[in-house]
């Protein structure tokens, strides 16, 4: 029996009433973040060591914990000595990264198992109840605090209703939602394919052939090659436009390095602080953010230490637990203002409780990039955070960029460990007429001891090797020769 045109009418209203309310619904749960199940997991066979470096400073921290309260530093103090990574400091990060990837948290399942299943990482039984948890909360995605092999990522999408996102897919959403400029964008995207490259077989329909059948004949190619035929295309034309971007870069240190000016690098785990010391040192307005990697494109700004000597200051990416090795890989346009940098400043937390861990990882990092060898100050930032009365160890630098604590001492520090164009100080005898000259000393160095005799000015300077020796014909020639120009002695 044939419903009349009304009744036809009605029911398209209907639906499209039914589509625009979905619609709607979809569009506030994206306002409001996606729901998500977090998965964490902890494998008591396969438990992580302890980098060198860090046993050491275990084993150091052990040995102060002999002496009186007073001598210990406040990470000493405040991470303890366990002997591996502390699984509620791991679990609490992993909590924030889902946050600064917008998620919303709808439960926490966390599975401790011996070794990783194979097939599902987690095991059957505890697949079964991420799934009855899925259903119970209305829960958009899953997201595990491990990676997963491609077999893995199959066979739990087969079995789960809705997505699932592991460890490394997820640091790498977070860097493409804070990549704001146009290389930021295109090493996310480098990062994102070279991902899913071996993710790309066995799923679905999307095994179907292609040109096969009557009028092509042949097998014709699976829909995955396909893929990952444009996906290697893709990732080339990315990989030539990075290249671009490290000509240019070359290009811009080329005309730097005419004039020399060092370069002093923020390098640290993430959230440590790194940019809210960027603006404290250089009265620069750069985002600071609780968010985790809000900082993904360098920061470069010119900075005067206490002697007049001009650095270059860049902030950089920060690291964390595990960096996926694709992201160290794509970002090394971004990250070689670290392996040209001729200073590090490592910024640490000091109110965490994970302290030496996160110092262990960023280390790991440093070596893979090869700047292990690079000069390096550390800084404990976030001092207004610990106990009254909290000292640092020796060798190391107690700061507060929120307050300012701390922040002229870690200037000085700078002036004295920067080799690269020394501090030097010379007596010069300057005409009066060359007042071009007097004023470049004023501008780039610190003067004292002036006085004029006839139509000679007689002054004291102490600035960089660079400076004093481009007027090298005014210095004063009573003495040794070699007293003229001397390295200042600290």
């Amino acid at each position: 029996m044939s419903q009349s045109p009304q009744s036809e009418a009605g029911r398209g209203s209907r639906e499209r009433g039914a589509l625009e309310e979905q619609a709607l619904l979809q569009t506030r749960r994206r306002a409001s973040g996606e729901r998500a199940v977090l998965v964490a997991v902890e494998f008591s066979g396969l438990r992580p060591q302890l980098a060198p470096a860090a046993r050491q400073a275990r084993a150091a921290a052990a040995l102060l914990g002999e002496t009186p309260d007073g001598m210990m530093s406040p990470a000493d103090r405040m991470a303890g000595v366990r002997g591996d990574i502390d699984f509620d400091a791991s679990l609490a990060e992993f909590q924030e990264l889902a946050r600064s990837a917008g998620a919303e948290t709808a439960a926490l399942l966390i599975q401790r198992r011996q070794k990783p299943d194979p097939a599902t990482l987690v095991g059957g039984g505890k697949v079964e109840e991420i799934e009855a948890t899925v259903r119970s909360t209305s829960a958009d995605l899953v997201l595990f605090d491990h990676d997963l092999s491609p077999s893995q990522l199959r066979n739990l999408e087969d079995r789960l209703p809705c997505r699932v996102i592991d460890r490394t897919q997820l640091i790498l959403d977070i860097f493409a939602r804070h990549a704001r400029t146009r290389e930021g964008q295109l090493q996310v995207e480098l990062a994102q394919l070279e991902y899913q490259l071996p993710r790309l077989g066995g799923r679905g329909k999307t095994m179907s052939q292609l040109g096969g059948g009557i009028g092509t004949r042949g097998p014709g190619e699976t829909q995955p090659e396909t893929d990952r035929r444009k996906l290697r295309l893709r990732i080339d034309r990315i990989q030539q436009q990075l290249e671009g971007v490290r000509r240019i870069r070359r290009q811009q240190r080329g005309r730097r390095e005419a004039v020399p000016v060092p370069t002093v690098a923020l390098v640290g785990y993430t959230n440590a602080g790194k940019s809210t010391l960027f603006n404290a040192l250089t009265g620069a307005d750069v985002l600071e953010s609780k968010r985790m990697f809000a900082t993904l494109d360098p920061k470069l700004r010119q900075l005067t230490l206490p002697s007049r000597r001009r650095v270059l200051l860049a902030d950089t990416v920060g690291f964390v637990r595990n960096l996926p090795h694709a992201l160290v890989t794509s970002f090394r346009a971004t990250l070689e203002e670290v392996e040209r940098a001729e200073l590090l400043i490592h910024v640490r937390d000091a109110a965490s409780p994970t302290l030496v861990e996160q110092k262990a990882q960023v280390e790991a990092v440093l070596a893979e990039l090869e700047v292990q060898g690079t000069p390096t100050l550390q800084v404990l930032n976030k001092a207004d955070l610990l106990p009254e009365g909290s000292t640092a160890a020796p060798g190391e630098w107690l700061v507060s960029a929120r307050t300012g604590e701390g922040i002229e001492a870690l200037l000085a520090a700078m002036d004295s460990a920067l080799t690269a164009d020394p501090l030097m100080e010379a007596e010069f005898r300057i005409p009066q007429s060359e007042g071009r000259v007097l004023a470049a000393l004023e501008r780039g160095a610190t003067l004292s001891g002036s006085r004029f005799e006839g139509n000679l000015l007689y002054v004291h300077a102490v600035g960089p090797a660079s400076l004093l020796g481009r007027y090298r014909r005014f210095l004063r020639r009573s003495g040794p020769p070699e007293a003229e120009m001397r390295m200042e002695q600290a």
